[in-house]
């Protein structure tokens, strides 16, 4: 349902959330979030463009977040990066379907439960969760990244 760079979008904020008010560097971000460093680069252009988070050049360069991680949803940052797709018209491009089928209705129903929930959660919440030491480490585990 997500996109890889919303997936990695998600992971670099919510490092940044957990180091509030440090600046890190893209080879720290990589390392800690198990995001490939070219990739990286393109998540972070998106963050920065959208005003997320801020980046400054020069050796004590890095990145950091500039949202407020209290009031920053996750559904803030697909928005800039990947955004949920909701289904209005036939997937398939099938011209016999004039409104949605109840396949595709469906689909359509859990995206807006998706987005609901993500919208539910902020960064904060994220960083304050009992398990948030696990994030990354459960990230990677799970699809070897």
């Amino acid at each position: 349902m997500l996109s890889k760079t919303a997936e990695y979008a998600l992971r670099v904020v919510i490092a940044l959330a957990q180091r509030r008010g440090e600046v890190t560097s893209a080879s720290t971000l990589s390392e800690l979030t198990h995001v490939p460093r070219r990739y990286l680069n393109h998540v972070l252009q998106d963050l920065v463009a959208c005003g997320i988070t801020a980046s400054r050049s020069g050796s004590a360069g890095g990145h950091q977040l500039v949202a407020d991680p209290a009031k920053t949803t996750l559904v803030d940052v697909l928005r800039h990066v990947s955004p949920l797709q909701r289904i209005d018209c036939c997937p398939l491009g099938l011209k016999s379907h004039t409104s949605l089928c109840p396949l595709h209705a469906s689909l359509d129903r859990a995206y807006a439960l998706a987005e609901e929930s993500f919208g539910n959660m902020t960064l904060q919440q994220m960083v304050d969760s009992p398990d948030a030491e696990l994030l990354f480490h459960a990230a990677c585990e799970g699809c070897g990244q």
